[in-house]
């Protein structure tokens, strides 16, 4: 990593059908192998089962799930005197997001289902409910930052 100066945030461009860039950041997370009209399939497949499971509107949902699975605290381990300890530090927006989206598709990948779409759908619309996979990583990445919070002095 450099310590000249710091990286360079690239813009992203809104997603053609949406407008959002948040989609746009979530189609990319998605994508393996450069192939991005595959991720971009999967995730309006998607978003149109999410329409005809719940009636609701689903990137209002997508973006509900997001906000259910975005972190506020994380542990980082340092090392002080030949001791690790996980230090609990707040997460910046940035990171949240990409936490977020990596969580959510990752989990995603994990369940079981058909296809890619399904399996996506089930866990937008679990973690906008408040439940599934990702929302469960979120609540114990938050129990490892509540049972270390003794450490919280030793932040940097």
């Amino acid at each position: 990593m450099s310590r000249k100066h710091k990286a360079e945030v690239r813009e992203v461009l809104p997603d053609p059908l949406y407008q959002d860039v948040v989609v746009t950041k979530f189609i990319n997370g998605l994508m393996i192998g450069g192939k991005k009209s595959t991720a971009e399939k999967i995730f309006y497949g998607a978003l149109e089962i999410m329409e005809q499971k719940t009636g609701e509107e689903p990137l209002k949902l997508f973006k509900k799930a997001l906000s259910n699975v975005k972190p506020a605290v994380e542990v980082k381990s340092r090392r002080i005197g030949g001791a690790t300890y996980q230090i609990p530090v707040e997460v910046r927006p940035n990171r949240r997001q990409s936490l977020a989206i990596r969580w959510l598709r990752d989990y995603s990948r994990e369940r079981s289902g058909k296809n890619m779409c399904d399996k996506l759908a089930d866990e937008l619309i679990d973690a906008a409910n408040g439940r599934g996979g990702s929302v469960k990583k979120k609540e114990d990445v938050y129990k490892m930052a509540e049972a270390n919070k003794a450490f919280a002095h030793l932040k940097w």
